[in-house]
């Protein structure tokens, strides 16, 4: 009842809803479970939610409409995807890692403190992490790319099609087509053409799949499942732990899990990807892209081109 309604803090393992404990409890009786709304906010509080104030961080990029009727399209499409047995992933790029004797937040339960450097110098560092997530809502599985350069367009669709040949095609045996619920920006931003040719190129050609990408409006970040189901949960089992090297650091996220059933995979990705390549008129005009009527800069479909 609650999974569509829920956002949360990747870093914190904060989560919040906008629903009031009222509504909550409203919606338990009629699922004939008799509660008040108190002991609904004393069940939230169990569970993880917290109260929230409000903070003026939003700048106004798209009006309320907008966001409100993106929202409920996710919500719809989700709900549409999964009761067909169909692909539902969420994907983002979790902060950039130095790799080394740095210090990393939180604590952990040691005899004595680990010690790190006292500075957080890049030159000091062995390398640097940049961790993709691919969490597949259905299934509760989550699957993390280590680059070691930069997130860019190309290996966000690089780690997509490698999630697909590794898990995707053998958990949705026949599958046609897949729900992609993305950030704004970033290497797999709304504007981003080489976002666009990398999932018509490694997705959609290669595997005959037709990809609907569903962006979440610019602010809303929080409310995309693979930061508060799954990077959430990779930071909370490293923390106070420092990533002294890739395996350390891959260890941490492979043995993350939860009592939920969450299980991740992870694979080190360091092939060096180039910035700012830039995407010819000419190829742009070959992806196969139909933009929704409904927010149709936040969603489209990208469909296999005839061979």
């Amino acid at each position: 009842m609650m999974a569509s309604e829920t956002a949360g803090d990747p870093i914190t393992g904060l989560k919040w809803t906008h629903r009031t404990t009222q509504k909550i409890a409203q919606e338990l009786q009629r699922l004939g479970i008799r509660v008040s709304r108190n002991t609904v906010g004393r069940l939230l509080k169990k569970v993880g939610y917290s109260l929230r104030v409000n903070h003026k961080k939003l700048s106004r990029r798209c009006r309320r409409s907008e966001r409100d009727a993106q929202f409920r399209k996710i919500r719809r499409l989700r709900r549409v995807f999964l009761r067909r047995g169909d692909p539902v992933i969420a994907i983002d790029t979790k902060k950039k890692e130095l790799v080394g004797r740095f210090k990393n937040p939180g604590a952990a339960w040691n005899r004595e403190a680990v010690l790190v450097n006292d500075h957080d110098f890049r030159s000091m560092a062995e390398g640097i992490a940049v961790p993709y997530g691919i969490y597949d809502v259905g299934a509760n599985r989550g699957f993390v790319c280590v680059g070691t350069s930069y997130d860019t367009p190309e290996f966000a669709a690089d780690s997509m099609a490698l999630w697909w040949r590794s898990e995707g095609q053998h958990r949705y045996r026949g599958a046609l087509r897949l729900l992609v619920l993305a950030d704004g920006g970033g290497g797999n931003g709304f504007r981003c053409r080489a976002w666009k040719l990398g999932v018509q190129e490694k997705l959609c050609d290669r595997y005959g799949l037709s990809v609907l990408v569903c962006h979440y409006p610019p602010g809303a970040s929080k409310w995309n499942p693979a930061d508060h189901r799954l990077f959430s949960e990779i930071s909370k089992n490293w923390a106070g732990r420092p990533l002294d090297s890739y395996e350390t650091l891959l260890k941490y996220i492979r043995t993350t899990k939860t009592r939920t059933g969450l299980r991740v995979r992870a694979v080190l990705r360091p092939k060096r990807y180039r910035k700012g390549i830039p995407v010819p008129e000419a190829k742009m005009k070959c992806v196969r892209l139909r933009r929704h009527p409904c927010m149709p800069e936040w969603s489209y479909t990208i469909r296999p081109r005839e061979m």
